[in-house]
């Protein structure tokens, strides 16, 4: 047993917080949680500063080396790996990029247990891409070839069971530029048609129009999960898992959950809200927000289907405070529910969806 398995949400550790729960964050190596996740005398003098330019404004992040990534996994069981977004882990005549350097940097620091959620890269399912300011087409997009050659195979290689799931995230698209939802969902049923069968797939359109009966029944036919994500223009979470009857479509039985930025609030505007990330902001962190997560982490706990719950600094300044709160409110309700006045009362619905014989692990 991994002696790191504990759950004190004192001292930050959340890998014991439940069997089929686990807290995790988006991205790491932030110099702002330091003294909650990182010790300050292991990198005094080693972090580094990067320049962001977040609308107009130009931020300074510091930002502590790969090797930190040891004393995450000492409080999360996952982490949510965003930079495989922008560059695929091989170029188009197959050789490796600085992307796949860098997760193979990371992929030395793991231990037993260590799950690593990475970001389809934003070639493979973007209808457009920005470029010298202007979107434009997207040649490579739902190319099944080149995800699979350039992405899968060279992720599957290098982490192996490391690999702990794959988010495909699609952009934000407006009325005037969406397509009906029969068409997004016919090409997604190429699409997953086309690529291995994985267990580890999941989907999130940020666009709600795209949440409807056509897109879920393709998710469905393919085990491919959605994701549901607290995100700018999208609605409530429980809505969301609503609007899909409450299935988990993921063959392997799991659902991610991001906590990206508050809701009606602009990617820039939450970036400047949250930084340098190093506490709640007030007034950042919403209620409701935290209410359904909590909330969808218990109905996988009765249910018997795992949730991972990613969370990002600008949904309300500080990741690991965030987790906090939410293992906190998680663990109070789980000792209500588990009061014999509460047992006579509730009965969890079973989860009947498991891993196929042909589903990759």
């Amino acid at each position: 047993m991994d002696s790191r398995n504990t759950f004190d949400p004192d001292r930050f550790l959340f890998r014991g917080l439940h069997p089929l729960v686990h807290l995790g964050t988006a991205s790491d190596r932030y110099a702002g949680w330091v003294g909650q996740i990182y010790t300050a005398a292991l990198y005094e003098g080693r972090s580094t500063k990067r320049t962001k330019t977040i609308g107009r404004r130009s931020l300074v992040e510091e930002v502590l080396p790969v090797e930190s990534v040891r004393e995450y996994f000492d409080h999360f069981r996952i982490l949510e790996v965003d930079y495989t977004f922008y560059r695929p882990l091989l170029d188009t005549e197959g050789k490796p990029t600085p992307t796949l350097s860098l997760l193979d940097a990371y992929r030395q620091h793991l231990g037993k247990g260590d799950g690593l959620i990475l970001k389809v890269p934003q070639p493979f399912f973007a209808r457009k891409l920005l470029r010298r300011g202007e979107f434009t087409e997207n040649r490579s997009y739902l190319d099944p070839q080149a995800f699979t050659e350039q992405f899968l195979k060279p992720a599957v290689e290098l982490l192996g069971d490391h690999l702990s799931g794959m988010i495909f995230e699609q952009e934000y698209q407006k009325r005037d530029e969406r397509m009906p939802p029969e068409a997004l969902a016919e090409a997604l049923d190429a699409f997953f048609e086309a690529i291995p069968r994985d267990g580890r797939y999941h989907v999130e359109l940020r666009t709600e129009a795209y949440l409807s009966p056509p897109t879920f029944d393709v998710l469905r036919k393919h085990g491919v999960g959605q994701v549901l994500s607290h995100w700018t223009w999208l609605p409530p979470l429980h809505r969301q898992f609503a609007m899909a009857g409450k299935e988990v479509f993921n063959l392997a039985g799991q659902l991610i959950v991001r906590l990206m930025t508050p809701r009606n609030i602009r990617y820039e505007d939450a970036y400047a809200l949250a930084y340098p990330f190093n506490k709640l902001v007030e007034g950042m962190l919403k209620e409701d927000m935290i209410k359904d997560v909590v909330s969808l982490m218990e109905e996988g706990a009765s249910r018997g289907f795992e949730v991972n719950a990613i969370i990002n600094n600008r949904s309300g300044g500080n990741a690991p405070l965030i987790a906090r709160l939410i293992a906190r409110r998680f663990q109070e309700r789980a000792a209500d529910q588990a009061s014999p006045e509460r047992k006579t009362r509730m009965r969890g619905r079973p989860f009947k969806n498991r891993p196929r014989e042909d589903a990759t692990d």
